[in-house]
């Protein structure tokens, strides 16, 4: 099942930008900070009763606004090589971006401006596995070339962007 901000990432066709009174950036902020913060604690820190804080967020999810999912270490689960790989394509950028996205292990395909078309980050279990994954992103016809960045240590990571 495709959800509101899954589709609206699969196409071009967003909606501009959602606007949102304080009180929703603020349940945003405190579920960025804590996924799994209860309702009520939220409600208490927004001034909200926990009925309220339940009834936004999921307006919030409906409206493709934002996600709640669990985020995990690649490592502490056997993919020990992560990659960011450009693509250089001709033709179509959306067709190819479409091939791309159907690839398992492909977990984040962006359409880009600059010296690359498109950029994928890839989650391995070996340098071998990467390099077929390679080969499947070789093989699609407009790829006319790739370069890939290989994962060494990770620094930052973050989803508390908030609203701004």
């Amino acid at each position: 099942m495709t959800t509101p901000s899954k589709a609206r990432r699969e196409n071009d066709a967003r909606p501009g930008p959602v606007v949102l009174d304080e009180i929703s950036k603020k349940i945003i902020e405190q579920l960025q900070s804590d996924g799994r913060k209860p309702y009520a604690a939220i409600g208490k820190a927004v001034g909200l009763s926990e009925a309220a804080v339940r009834q936004r967020v999921q307006r919030l999810i409906d409206g493709g606004v934002m996600q709640i999912v669990a985020v995990t270490d690649p490592l502490t689960l056997g993919f020990s090589r992560q990659a960011l790989i450009g693509i250089k394509c001709e033709g179509d950028l959306e067709a190819v971006a479409q091939e791309l996205s159907v690839i398992d292990e492909l977990d984040y395909v962006v359409l880009t401006a600059g010296a690359m078309d498109i950029m994928v980050e890839a989650v391995c279990e070996s340098d071998q596995h990467l390099l077929e994954i390679l080969g499947k992103i070789r093989a699609i016809p407009a790829v006319r070339g790739t370069e890939t960045f290989v994962f060494l240590k990770l620094h930052k990571q973050t989803y508390s962007w908030g609203t701004r």
